[in-house]
C-alpha cells in the first residue's frame, strides 16, 4: 500500500485557498520531524511509475470549466520590484472535481486535495506551491532572465512543475519583453508526476497569466473579469489564447509520468514539437524534487540525461540547470548537499546562486556540463 506522509513544515505550503503577502511568503517557523521517517518517496522501489505521456494542448483546454477563480501571490524581486503570479484556488479545483464526479470522496480520488503533501507513488505534491518555486522566481529574475527571452531562442524545462510559478514568471516576462516584430521561439515544457495537476492548476494558471495581461488588449478579454477574482472563460477566450501562443511563437507543451530513460525519450520525440536550432539557451528548472534519496537519484540520472542529450543535438546552444530545494528534508531523508555531491561526482559543474539562511533552510544551485 502507498504510504502517505507530510513534510512537517510550516512553511512548505504557501498554498491556502487564498492570497499571501510578500512577507507570509518569505517568513516560514523552524522545521518539524516528519512523523513518517521509514516513508520512502517516488519513485518507489519495486512499484511501476505512471507511464510517461504527452498532452495534446486542444484536449486540455477543451476540459476547462467556464470560469477559473484565482488568487496573485506577490513575490518581491531585487531592487523593490514585484512580480504578481496568478494561481488557481484549490477551493475551484475541488469545486470542478465535484461537479465532474459522481459524489465521492474527492481527498480519496484525487490524494493531492486531502491532508498529504505528498502520497508515495501516486501524488507528488503538485497541487501546492512550495517555497524553493518562490526561490527559483527570484533567482530567475536576477539572471536577467527577461532580456534572455528576448534575444535568443529559448527552450525551459520545469520538471516536477504542480503550480509552476517559475515558468509561470519566464511566461509573464516573455509577454512583456518581447515586443520586437520577429519575435524569438519559446518553448515551456511543464512536466508533473500526475496528469491531474496539469490538467487542473497548471494550464489553468498559464491562460490565466495570459488572461491578466491582456485584457486591455484582447477584445474577446472585454467581459471575461465580470466577476471579482475569476475569469470567465467565454467564446472566443480559449481560441484568443491559442491565436496568442501562435502569433508569438511560444510553445506549451505538457509532459506526465515517471522520470526514466523513456521520458527522455517522449520530451525529445513528442514534447518538443517546435525544436529550435541554432543559439538555443535551454534551461531545465526544478523546485522541491529531491526530497528523498529515491527521487534524488532518479531526478540526478534524469537531468544528467538532458543536460546530455541538449550538448550533441544544440552544440552551438547553451544548457544549465537551476534547481531549488531545502538544506535538510527532515524524516525524509533528502538534502541539497546530497545533490550537490551526487551531481558534481558525476561530472556536473556546480555553482551556488541563493541561500536563504532563516526559517526552513533553502538554497538555489546552477548544475552545466563543463
Amino acid at each position: 500500500m502507498a504510504s502517505g506522509f507530510s513534510f512537517g513544515f510550516a512553511g512548505d505550503d504557501i498554498e491556502d485557498d487564498g492570497q499571501q503577502s510578500p512577507s507570509q511568503v518569505n517568513n516560514v517557523s523552524a522545521p518539524t520531524p516528519s512523523a513518517a521517517p521509514s516513508a520512502s518517496a517516488f519513485p518507489v522501489q519495486g512499484k511501476p511509475l505512471l507511464p510517461p505521456t504527452h498532452h495534446d494542448i486542444d484536449h486540455m483546454l477543451s476540459r476547462l470549466p467556464s470560469k477559473i477563480a484565482y488568487s496573485l501571490l506577490d513575490v518581491e524581486l531585487e531592487e523593490g520590484k514585484t512580480i504578481q503570479i496568478p494561481r488557481r484556488e484549490l477551493w475551484d479545483v475541488r469545486v470542478q472535481l465535484m461537479a465532474e464526479d459522481d459524489g465521492s470522496n474527492i481527498s480519496e480520488t484525487e490524494p493531492g486535495l486531502g491532508e498529504h503533501d505528498v502520497k508515495t507513488g501516486i501524488y507528488e505534491g503538485g497541487f501546492k506551491s512550495w517555497e524553493s518555486s518562490v526561490d527559483l522566481v527570484k533567482v530567475l529574475a536576477s539572471e536577467n532572465a527577461p532580456t534572455i527571452l528576448n534575444r535568443d531562442p529559448c527552450v525551459l524545462m520545469e520538471l516536477g512543475c504542480g503550480t509552476a510559478l517559475p515558468s509561470l514568471a519566464l511566461f509573464q516576462w516573455a509577454m512583456n519583453e518581447r515586443k520586437s516584430e520577429e519575435k524569438q521561439p519559446l518553448t515551456l515544457v511543464l512536466a508533473d508526476y500526475n496528469p491531474s495537476v496539469l490538467y487542473l492548476v497548471t494550464l489553468p494558471n498559464f491562460l490565466l497569466a495570459w488572461a491578466l495581461a491582456q485584457r486591455e488588449s484582447t477584445p474577446a478579454l472585454a467581459d471575461a473579469f465580470s466577476l471579482e477574482d475569476e475569469v470567465e472563460l467565454l467564446p472566443g477566450v480559449v481560441e484568443a489564447f491559442k491565436e496568442f501562443l501562435a502569433s508569438n511563437q511560444i510553445t506549451l507543451s505538457f509532459l506526465s509520468g515517471g522520470w526514466s530513460p523513456e521520458f527522455i525519450e517522449l520530451l525529445y520525440n513528442s514534447g518538443l514539437p517546435s525544436n529550435p536550432t541554432g543559439n538555443v539557451q535551454t534551461l531545465v528548472i526544478g523546485a522541491e524534487t529531491i526530497y528523498s534519496p529515491f527521487a534524488l537519484e532518479s531526478f540526478v540520472a534524469t537531468l544528467l540525461l538532458i543536460l546530455e542529450r541538449e550538448r550533441k543535438e544544440r552544440p552551438s546552444g547553451h544548457a544549465s540547470s537551476i534547481i531549488g530545494a531545502k538544506k535538510m528534508y527532515f524524516g525524509v531523508g533528502g538534502s541539497l548537499d546530497d545533490f550537490v555531491n551526487r551531481m558534481s561526482g558525476l561530472g556536473a559543474s556546480v555553482e551556488s546562486l541563493r541561500e536563504e539562511s532563516e526559517g526552513v533552510r533553502r538554497g538555489v544551485v546552477r548544475c552545466f556540463l563543463s
